[in-house]
């Protein structure tokens, strides 16, 4: 497979040539600053409440429901919110914007929705 063309680093006055968004010098900074503006877990909402809530969920819900929309039994480990809350903690809480999912079918869909640096969350405020 041929490779990607080469492009100009999209840090602002970089001039290194890289095929990704970002020359390996700056994929590491872009990475710490997105980091730095999200906040930390507990800081969006994922705190003790929210681990009891989640095994409650869990214990309802044992099944990944997209596996079981293609007919396979996966058990489900991860909560995930099907519209994202993005910081509104009514949103956050809503148990009927909540599915149960494993781990391949949620990274699938964040992967999907987000990108590799969930653009969604970067850019609303």
């Amino acid at each position: 497979m041929p490779k990607r063309s080469r492009k100009p680093c999209s840090y602002p006055g970089c001039p290194e040539l890289t095929e990704e968004r970002y020359c390996p010098h700056h994929k590491a900074k872009e990475a710490r600053r997105y980091d730095q503006q999200r906040g930390s877990v507990a800081k969006r909402g994922y705190d003790a409440r929210w681990r009891k809530a989640r095994l409650m969920f869990l214990r309802r819900n044992p099944l990944c429901v997209e596996c079981m929309k293609q007919g396979k039994v996966s058990p489900a480990t991860v909560v995930d919110h099907i519209v994202p809350h993005i910081g509104d903690m009514v949103l956050f809480w809503d148990v009927d914007n909540w599915q149960a999912l494993c781990v391949s079918c949620h990274n699938r869909k964040t992967a999907e929705k987000d990108g590799r640096w969930c653009r969604s969350n970067l850019f609303r405020k």
